[in-house]
């Protein structure tokens, strides 16, 4: 999910302006920011991309 932190990043937007694009808080997108995934529930992570236009996969694997 650090495509939504660099998307933030290459498109200059402010995070104010960010999160209102992605309908949350300047602070929820702080925690973006900042990396603080934990703070999001993936269903609200795979929102927010696709709200930023973002595509995503969904892989998995057996543990190692």
């Amino acid at each position: 999910m650090g495509r939504l932190r660099l998307w933030i990043k290459d498109s200059g937007l402010t995070q104010a302006v960010a999160a209102e694009k992605l309908g949350i808080t300047q602070a929820r997108v702080s925690n973006l920011v900042r990396g603080h995934w934990q703070k999001f529930s993936l269903d609200m992570l795979l929102t927010l991309a696709v709200k930023a236009g973002l595509q995503f996969k969904i892989e998995l694997d057996w543990a190692a």
